[in-house]
């Protein structure tokens, strides 16, 4: 009897006692391991996954952990000042002997699950430098945290003034700018003094703020 199944984004044909290289898998040389993905079992009575075979699994025993050939990748990019580069990639694999094929009953052996390094929990050496990196990135628990400016206690709400928005009241009130009254009592000179301070370009002329704010101080 043979098994199809699948690991590693790959499928693999294989029988009892045969040895094969799949995409690394996190388990130690020794161990016995247990394939779920079963696609189809073949022989007398072949049966079809739809798209795995129901209580099928394919157990097989980790011989060693090694690293493929080296294949070069080699990139030259056209028109960008003849661009190229090369580099080597040697993929990570684990070598397996096939030990038994079940028909039924995988979900009960208790057998170890197959799992690749890519889904397996990262080792503590590799997730210190991932927890320091990540500890770095967040703001220390005693750091002031930076408060958005808000109008002082008793500050009128300068946005009803023509042509003034969230920004602009921001940029009012660190002038200490706050009221109405202030406002409506601008002479020419402070008009020209604050138009520049703040770089208004004549919009306190043009929108009229000095009225507004007499109208709205009377309001108040």
């Amino acid at each position: 009897m043979f098994a199809v199944f699948k690991t590693g984004g790959k499928q693999y044909k294989v029988r009892a006692g045969d040895k094969l290289e799949v995409e690394r898998l996190s388990a130690n040389a020794g161990e016995t391991v247990q394939f779920n993905d079963v696609l189809m079992l073949g022989g007398d009575s072949p049966v079809l996954g739809a798209p795995l075979v129901d209580g099928a699994a394919v157990q097989a025993e980790v011989v060693e952990q090694i690293r493929g050939e080296k294949v070069i990748h080699y990139v030259r990019r056209r028109r960008k000042h003849s661009s190229k580069r090369t580099k080597g990639h040697r993929q990570h694999l684990t070598v397996l002997t096939v030990t038994e094929i079940l028909a039924s009953g995988g979900a009960d052996t208790g057998v170890k699950a197959a799992i690749g390094t890519g889904k397996a929990p990262m080792p503590e050496a590799a997730a210190a430098p991932a927890a320091k990196k990540a500890k770095k990135a967040a703001p220390a628990a005693d750091a002031p945290v930076a408060e958005a400016a808000a109008p002082a206690a008793g500050a009128d709400d300068l946005k009803k003034l023509s042509g003034v928005g969230p920004a602009l009241e921001k940029k009012l009130l660190a002038a200490g700018i706050t009221s109405f009254a202030q406002i409506a009592a601008w002479t020419e000179e402070d008009i020209a003094a604050i138009d520049e301070q703040l770089s208004f370009k004549g919009r306190i002329e043009r929108e009229g703020w000095v009225e507004q704010a007499k109208t709205l101080a009377g309001a108040s």
